[in-house]
């Protein structure tokens, strides 16, 4: 049976990584409905009591990026982005990750960027995250964005 996805998605991510923080936490933040929560499995206090029941290991998570729905289910690397950039309602960047096309493509860049992913970061890729990936808005917030303009005004 082939279960529709049952919120929230838990990301299992590796936040020592710069790049891997800055692209999660921009995520994160244009979850509007909080369907997107974030697990530092980098950190010393990690609770691998999360694992149990599973074959997955700490450092499979370490590795690359995981994720478990509240089913339960677990996916990894590609589709980690996929789902993750839907909840972020960044349609269009969830639809490269899933693309028939481009998906083989990145299925096997992933595993070299995630490998890569701290030299990546010094060499400043997390910051191109921040340009692609820039936080949205928050209410009573200043920002370079233009004004809402209420369309009942006179």
């Amino acid at each position: 049976m082939n279960r529709p996805m049952r919120y929230p998605l838990t990301v299992f991510y590796d936040a020592s990584c710069p790049m891997c923080a800055s692209e999660m936490h921009a995520l994160k933040a244009r979850d509007a409905e909080g369907r997107l929560a974030l697990v530092d499995c980098s950190a010393a206090d990690f609770d691998e009591t999360v694992l149990a029941g599973t074959c997955i290991r700490r450092e499979d998570l370490m590795t690359l990026i995981h994720a478990r729905d509240a089913h339960g289910r677990w996916f990894v690397g590609v589709d980690v982005f996929e789902i993750a950039y839907g909840i972020a309602r960044l349609e269009t960047i969830a639809g490269i990750w899933g693309s028939r096309v481009l998906r083989p493509v990145l299925a096997r860049l992933y595993p070299w960027i995630a490998k890569n992913r701290q030299l990546l970061s010094r060499i400043g890729v997390h910051s191109l995250v921040r340009l692609l990936l820039p936080v949205p808005c928050r209410k009573h917030e200043r920002c370079a964005c233009p004004p809402i303009q209420n369309s009942d005004a006179t």
